[in-house]
């Protein structure tokens, strides 16, 4: 969490409220911040070890996504920088980073009911070069409305430190509750940039606007980008049939989407319903 103000009186001495909300619990309270603020920093649960373990997969994973799809092949798109659903080339540790129940708990507190994997994507922020992540953007790109509650949940998993020095996440903060971009001015004056340690993940709204900073450093800054929907939105690469479905419990499959197929046809939606 970022460092806060001391406020200048204790909030139970506070008067003329009628409604508040008291969070004695980590995880309600990074939900809170994420509803107000559009962000929050929320620890994986992982340990010393996991983490090293992520670190080192996660190279072994890029270099074997690499050598399957091609090195200049992946750079002629501006895709070389990125790694699409990477759970389908080495199923742990990602499954793992989708499934942390640090990150469920938040999300199931953020999105009302249902809500599923709509992507998972490496990202790596090359050192002294500009990405395509580099630009202010929503996880929800074009769109322009705000609701009252979270349609989309994005959960950032640091592989490494995230410091102002490797280009850092900014966000500008309580974005997600107006519809338009704003101005120059305005970002300038309010963006901030959120330091995590390795270990952990950078929770935002997906309709707060967002960017990878310039990584200044000499080494490639590495994250896992998770992003949760209501099941209405459709997957970014359809998970059911590209990653193994044995060993699931029914929420890991619910929340892959294997609970949620298309019909193919109005016979198999009729079916369908009438299983209900």
């Amino acid at each position: 969490m970022p460092p806060q103000e001391t406020s200048p009186i204790p909030a139970n001495n506070a008067y003329g409220i009628l409604h508040g909300d008291t969070w004695d619990d980590a995880l309600l309270l990074a939900a809170d911040q994420i509803r107000r603020l559009g962000y929050a920093i929320v620890d994986s649960g992982f340990s010393s070890t996991e983490i090293t373990d992520i670190e080192q997969k996660f190279d072994m994973t890029r270099a074997e996504y690499t050598r399957t799809w091609g090195e200049d092949h992946l750079e002629s798109m501006d895709e070389h920088n990125s790694m699409r659903l990477p759970m389908a080339v080495s199923p742990e540790p990602f499954r793992n980073l989708a499934f942390a129940p640090n990150i469920l708990s938040v999300v199931g507190q953020l999105i009302d009911g249902q809500f599923i994997l709509n992507q998972q994507n490496g990202v790596i922020n090359p050192a002294g070069a500009a990405y395509n992540q580099g630009l202010w953007h929503r996880d929800l790109p074009y769109q322009h409305f705000v609701t009252n509650v979270p349609l989309a949940v994005n959960a950032l998993y640091c592989v490494d430190d995230f410091t102002s020095e490797n280009g850092g996440t900014w966000v500008i903060p309580a974005s997600h509750k107006t519809p338009n971009y704003p101005s120059d001015a305005y970002v300038s004056a309010h963006a901030l940039q959120v330091n995590a340690k390795a270990g952990q993940y950078i929770v935002l709204d997906c309709m707060a606007y967002h960017t990878g900073g310039f990584n200044r450093s000499t080494a490639d800054r590495r994250a896992v980008n998770h992003v949760y929907t209501i099941p209405y939105f459709s997957q970014q690469i359809r998970i059911p049939g590209n990653v193994e479905e044995s060993g699931l419990t029914p929420d890991q499959r619910r929340i892959l989407g294997f609970d949620f197929p298309s019909p193919q046809s109005v016979d198999a939606y009729l079916s369908a319903r009438a299983r209900k």
